[in-house]
């Protein structure tokens, strides 16, 4: 899967949105089912989607904790992969924290945005002093009628391929 492509393809708008979706929901199975979507991917920001559906339902009927963590991871993770070349760094998830503030109980949006400047100071000069970062990225869920559902913090390592040391059996 080329990833470049399917992101400047979702930048230019018609059917981009769409495959880049498709694809996700291939590579990545797990959120298949759970409906999660991308709903807009800017440069500096994006907003994930999971919907209030019963597969996503905790025992009283809101949107389970875990499937919010994971719109929250996708939705960092998926602008990070856009905004760093995943050909030159592996992006990896060391660390997640997510504050619930409110019962989902509708469709719920996470939202994360990286702006030019802080992925310059905070991501790519420290990359490329010393091969490694960890950047916590901030994520913001909301539900349609916009209450805030929880914020969330990932923690990602960002490395050099150079770097990653693989064990070898």
């Amino acid at each position: 899967m080329n990833l470049e492509k399917l992101f400047v393809g979702v930048k230019k708008g018609g059917w981009g949105l769409t495959k880049l979706n498709l694809a996700l929901s291939i590579a990545i199975p797990f959120n298949k089912p759970h409906g999660i979507k991308v709903k807009e991917l800017g440069d500096n920001h994006v907003k994930t989607f999971v919907p209030y559906k019963r597969r996503n339902f905790n025992h009283i009927k809101g949107i389970h904790a875990c499937a919010l963590a994971t719109v929250a991871e996708f939705c960092s993770g998926l602008l990070l992969l856009s905004r760093v070349n995943p050909r030159k760094y592996r992006i990896i998830m060391q660390e997640l924290k997510v504050n619930y503030s409110y019962q989902a109980k509708s469709d719920t949006i996470a939202h994360f945005e990286l702006s030019e400047n802080d992925l310059q100071s905070e991501i790519m000069k420290p990359l490329k002093e010393d091969g490694v970062v960890l950047y916590p990225a901030k994520i913001t869920l909301k539900d349609k009628d916009g209450n805030l559902v929880a914020e969330a913090v990932t923690l990602w390592q960002i490395k050099s391929w150079e770097k990653v040391k693989l064990k070898v059996d």
